[in-house]
């Protein structure tokens, strides 16, 4: 299982949002290149980080953030928000992360992430933000309409190498992620998949671990921020 702790930056700050929302976020003391620098010394190896600025404007806005994160730490990162075009998948690629995520775009256009994963192979996460089952879009405002697991089917053979699944309702509250409909993504997922929202506890984490064998790993932020988690009975829990 890999663990993933999470680096939200909005205003180039580490934030974290109650279920996407933007009015609801919390900001953290530590800058975004001083988190990662602490997951990096307690032993992690992945980093999940998120773009906030760059989802709602559409473009990648703290890419100099990113390239400092990269260079001072060995660290495998997959980044997300705002990646829309293919000219920031390779500002991204060429900064050195391990993998970029497409969310919006390529719900919205699904010919997009084909020609993405076919121009960057092994590089592109497929991000897939849920509500009550149908996909959200555009820094989780707007409602797709398509239901997660129709979709799923649609792009199965595109050639994503890793699937992100968030469950909306869950995420930032810690109020436990969706076991049950993240195990119905991966059943069908050609990709592994990561579970996204609402960790806890430490429990969460061993639970994850007994369910899906295509569940790759999972993200784990505010429960860090606020404390309920401390790193280092987490990183015990990553698999050699």
């Amino acid at each position: 299982m890999k663990i993933f702790p999470a680096i939200d930056i909005k205003d180039k700050k580490c934030v974290r949002l109650v279920k996407g929302n933007f009015d609801n976020k919390t900001e953290y003391e530590m800058s975004p290149v001083d988190q990662a620098s602490k997951y990096k010394d307690h032993g992690f190896k992945n980093l999940h980080i998120v773009d906030l600025d760059g989802a709602l404007i559409g473009e990648t806005v703290n890419l100099d953030i990113i390239e400092e994160i990269v260079g001072k730490f060995d660290l495998k990162i997959e980044i997300g928000g705002g990646v829309r075009n293919f000219e920031s998948i390779q500002k991204y690629t060429d900064t050195g992360v391990e993998k970029v995520i497409l969310g919006s775009a390529a719900i919205k256009d699904k010919i997009f992430l084909k020609e993405a994963c076919q121009k960057f192979p092994n590089k592109i996460a497929l991000g897939l933000d849920a509500k009550d089952g149908y996909l959200s879009i555009s820094g989780w405002k707007e409602n797709s309409n398509k239901l997660t697991l129709d979709f799923i089917k649609e792009v199965n053979d595109y050639g994503a190498s890793r699937l992100i699944y968030t469950d909306i309702n869950r995420d930032g509250t810690k109020a436990g992620p969706n076991f049950e409909e993240t195990s119905k993504v991966a059943d069908i997922s050609n990709c592994p998949v990561i579970i996204s929202g609402g960790v806890s506890s430490i429990n969460d984490i061993k639970k994850a671990k007994d369910l899906n064998k295509n569940i790759e790993g999972i993200i784990v932020g505010k429960a860090i921020y606020d404390g309920d988690i401390k790193l280092d009975e987490l990183v015990k829990e990553i698999d050699a």
